[in-house]
């Protein structure tokens, strides 16, 4: 995919570029440059980054990768905060962008970036996470249909309980997956089986809201055997002519129905597959394949690329086989962020991430 998020060194990721976090000097320094450094081999880095410096804060230059896996090192001097009315945005954003078009110039296929700023320096992770997206995505957003806008882009973080606390809405989203958790055993009870326990309830006189401690098991034993007679009825006989009609009636595919609404939202493909996070490749055999078989991460990402409401998206996924429910972590973070028309999916990688789910998009 375009961009990713992993929980990782990032010393260690096999990418064609890496970023460094660094200061003014280019000098060996804590965190994430401490850890380069010592990865790349402290004394030959730091003479080649003394040849260079130094870099002003918010620019970027560039290294041999020396003994890490990846070819290059891009230093990029974030800003430290102060304040946040200091220019401090807008310096994080020039640096993403100077270390950006490095990548570019260096033609790399990969690059993986740390959260500049928001160690040592102070930046709030949130904020330096929210620029962090913004700079990425309009830089292959404005580079679509070329090289560069084909870079896979990769946001490395080490720590990711840290990370999961300095989003937003996190508290809100871990207390909706909470909420629909606790209550998987009712949605899970047999619909039938809930109707005699709110008749009996009713029966004893006990009101709708009395807490009845009814034994549903014992309830659905009755229910359960009833089907299984049914089931053990003699089978019909197979007609090959009606099920013949059946495939005959078959729904418009998964990738015509998204076909037909990029064309109906007045949408190109480049916009709809940079939004959905999937490469220009695989968004090739959906156009070209009416039998494209999407993964269920490919399916909402671009549903969210289409920016569909809840029974929209239901719709397209069902016609590639998946649906969104209330018994999956993943389900009930997508589910939260269409019905509050959050269609940022870098945004909802971000809390997919935080709670240790899939990422939108694909290879």
């Amino acid at each position: 995919m375009p961009f990713s998020i992993v929980r990782s060194d990032i010393a260690r990721l096999d990418v064609d570029a890496v970023v460094n976090a660094a200061n003014e000097g280019l000098l060996a320094g804590g965190g994430v440059c401490g850890a380069i450094f010592s990865a790349a081999g402290y004394e030959q880095l730091q003479e080649a980054c003394r040849r260079i410096a130094p870099c002003p804060t918010g620019g970027a230059m560039v290294t041999r990768g020396f003994d890490l896996p990846a070819r290059w090192i891009i230093h990029a001097v974030g800003p430290r905060w102060i304040d946040g009315h200091h220019g401090e945005e807008g310096l994080l954003r020039r640096a993403y962008r100077s270390a950006l078009d490095h990548a570019a110039r260096l033609q790399v296929a990969s690059v993986a970036f740390p959260l500049i700023s928001a160690g040592i320096y102070g930046y709030p992770p949130a904020a330096a996470l929210d620029v962090a997206c913004e700079e990425i995505e309009h830089f292959l957003s404005d580079r679509a249909g070329t090289a560069a806008g084909d870079i896979h882009v990769v946001l490395a973080i080490y720590d990711r309980r840290a990370f999961a606390a300095s989003l937003d809405c996190y508290d809100e989203v871990a207390l909706c997956i909470q909420d629909v958790q606790g209550e998987e055993s009712f949605f899970a009870c047999d619909s039938a089986v809930c109707a005699q326990a709110a008749e009996k309830s009713c029966d004893l006189g006990l009101g709708p809201g009395f807490d009845l401690d009814l034994d549903l098991h014992a309830l659905a034993a009755p229910a359960a055997a009833s089907r299984r007679r049914n089931c053990a009825a003699a089978p019909r006989a197979i007609d090959e002519t009606e099920i013949a009609e059946l495939l005959e009636g078959l729904d418009v595919s998964f990738s015509q129905t998204v076909l037909s609404l990029i064309d109906a939202r007045g949408l190109t493909d480049v916009e709809v597959y940079k939004r959905a996070n999937l490469s220009r490749q695989l968004f090739s055999k959906i156009r070209q394949d009416q039998g494209y078989k999407p993964t269920k991460a490919t399916a909402v990402a671009l549903a969210i690329a289409l920016e569909l409401s809840l029974d929209e998206c239901n719709d397209l996924l069902e016609r590639a086989g998946f649906s969104l429910s209330t018994s999956s972590k993943f389900d009930v973070i997508v589910r939260y962020f269409i019905e509050r028309e959050c269609y940022d999916i870098y945004k909802l990688n971000a809390m997919l991430f935080a709670f240790d789910q899939p990422l939108l998009g694909s290879m």
